[in-house]
């Protein structure tokens, strides 16, 4: 995603909790042509989110664009739930979000507005088995979506989830990899409930050009909604 924004002439802040992701990422941006920072931080931190979105002002410019991707995925059974799992799950994809955009807003309104992109998941609009905090907190960081994006709506600042299925990402193919030896069996069979309608993996690629199209002026009439990139698997 931050490669696909700088490809359009933006310049980009990045940040996660790994600084060398974050710098080969930042090496990527650059060869762009645009100006690039990076911050460290975890986004459950509200002092080091704060700080590090004043950083980003100073550096670069007040943001016109927020992309929250950060995710903690996990899969049990219900029973074996507990409520620390459940908060430690909600802190990340609900909480972290809600720091952030409180971050932003007000600068995003002193410009004449921005655009807020949350990334969901299938699981924000169906219920997951396996993945109640999950499911629970991506239900969660879309209406925090349509909320926000009501409310801000006449402030000239869209606010959308983005919902991909399963995506072709490391995290994706390492579940395939441990599927393929929990359960004996080949990568044609341990990728099968991975697979959207059309056969594949949702490419990262994809995601990223609809983040582009939300955050353009072909997007600026798309806001509170939640868009799936799932190859057909959510119709709604």
């Amino acid at each position: 995603m931050a490669l696909a924004f700088a490809r359009e002439g933006a310049d980009v802040a990045l940040a996660g909790r790994d600084p060398g992701a974050l710098e080969r990422v930042a090496s990527n941006c650059r060869e762009q042509n645009v100006a690039v920072v990076t911050s460290a931080f975890d986004m459950t931190d509200e002092k080091a989110v704060l700080a590090a979105v004043a950083a980003v002002g100073m550096q670069l410019a007040v943001p016109n664009v927020l992309v929250n991707a950060a995710g903690t995925p996990d899969s049990r059974r219900f029973a074996d739930v507990t409520v620390d799992l459940w908060r430690s799950v909600m802190r990340v994809h609900v909480e972290g979000p809600l720091v952030l955009m409180r971050a932003v807003l007000p600068a995003m309104v002193s410009v004449g507005g921005g655009a807020i992109i949350n990334i969901g998941s299938s699981a924000a609009v169906v219920g997951f088995p396996y993945a109640a905090p999950y499911t629970a907190a991506k239900h969660a960081l879309l209406g925090l979506t349509r909320s926000v994006a009501a409310e801000y709506a006449d402030r000239r600042v869209t606010v959308n989830c983005v919902c991909p299925y399963y995506v072709d990402t490391p995290g994706t193919r390492r579940v395939i990899g441990d599927r393929m030896q929990a359960k004996g069996c080949d990568h044609e069979e341990a990728i099968r409930p991975f697979l959207n309608p059309q056969r594949c993996l949702v490419s990262a690629e994809d995601v990223a050009a609809v983040c582009v199209l939300l955050a353009s002026d072909g997007g600026r009439s798309i806001t509170g909604q939640a868009l799936n990139v799932d190859g057909g698997k959510v119709q709604s």
